[in-house]
């Protein structure tokens, strides 16, 4: 039986914020038909039990190893039925009935597309994390010479960052994350869904950009709000920035022209030795920003984990 809208949550060693996601679904979706299927990951943090026990109408799949983001919400959308896919990250919770409005305003618009919202902080601050702008050599330089942190308000030395834009306004984005991403289910079919070249980190970006090449447009619609933790499922932040790199360094790839792959690359090192720079000036007084040195440091000693780049003396 077919709904509105198949509600795919990939699960990875968060159990109470997987917990609080799926009831913040059944608590605010009450306008559009929905099935919610949740694909756990291997959690060893009893996940897959819990959310069984009080979810028992749920489509669970208990993955016996951790197929990745990409891999885990494509072995998810097989099970769809919906005319929608919304992929919602495990610590999200929604606000103001933000499925019902986004899959209103998706089927009122007359062309496809991909649609996201504005997620905000537990505080309810605004958390930028919902979309970003395309990745090019230059908001590469701008990263790599320190210019999209010393002007993150500015769209021209910020450009994924989109700016000081508080996602308050509906507009035209590049990409949507996928801690909240909408589409059609037939769209999602006919992209391939994700790349499986990603394992964690970049899917989301590489979706977007073959639905624009296919001439399908990403929205933000702000009036869709939820709360986006981010981060919980992985601890260490060098190694979430390496895996954030690899991702980038894999986009360029794909996406780039060939000469300007190696561009990138040295851009992403530049951008962990400037941050290490940077934040070890600031840490001669103050050990916070020592400690984040350090990590940054780390990101570009081993800079050989994501990209090809041949290891120098630092």
């Amino acid at each position: 039986m077919s709904c509105d809208v198949s509600i795919l949550v990939v699960s990875y060693n968060t159990k109470e914020e997987t917990l609080a996601c799926i009831e913040s679904v059944y608590d605010q979706t009450k306008e559009v038909s929905f099935e919610l299927i949740v694909l756990d990951n291997d959690s060893k943090d009893g996940s897959a039990e819990a959310i069984e026990k009080k979810f028992p109408r749920l489509t669970l799949v208990k993955s016996k190893k951790n197929l990745g983001f990409a891999g885990a919400n494509n072995v998810a959308a097989e099970q769809a039925t919906g005319e929608y896919v919304l992929l919602l990250n495990p610590d999200t919770v929604i606000l103001d009935q933000a499925i019902d409005r986004i899959v209103k305003f998706a089927r009122s618009n007359s062309e496809p597309g991909v649609y996201g919202g504005r997620t905000l902080f537990e505080d309810m601050s605004l958390n930028k994390d919902s979309c970003h702008g395309a990745p090019t050599p230059w908001s590469l330089l701008s990263m790599g010479i320190g210019f999209s942190s010393m002007f993150s308000r500015s769209a021209l030395f910020n450009p994924e960052g989109l700016g000081a834009w508080q996602r308050d306004s509906f507009r035209e984005v590049d990409c949507i994350t996928g801690c909240f991403l909408l589409l059609e289910r037939s769209l999602w079919k006919e992209l391939g869904g994700f790349d499986l070249d990603y394992f964690m980190y970049g899917e989301d970006t590489d979706l977007c950009l073959r639905a624009r090449k296919h001439g399908v447009k990403c929205f933000v619609y702000p009036d869709a709000q939820l709360i986006h933790h981010g981060g919980r499922s992985e601890k260490v932040r060098a190694d979430k920035m390496i895996r954030l790199f690899r991702a980038k360094h894999q986009l360029f790839q794909k996406h780039w022209k060939p000469h300007s792959v190696k561009f990138g690359a040295n851009m992403l090192v530049c951008w962990a030795f400037t941050r290490y720079l940077a934040l070890r000036t600031l840490g001669v007084a103050n050990a916070s920003y020592r400690q984040r040195a350090s990590e940054w440091y780390s990101v570009f000693s081993r800079r050989s984990e994501y990209c090809d780049i041949p290891k120098r003396m630092a």
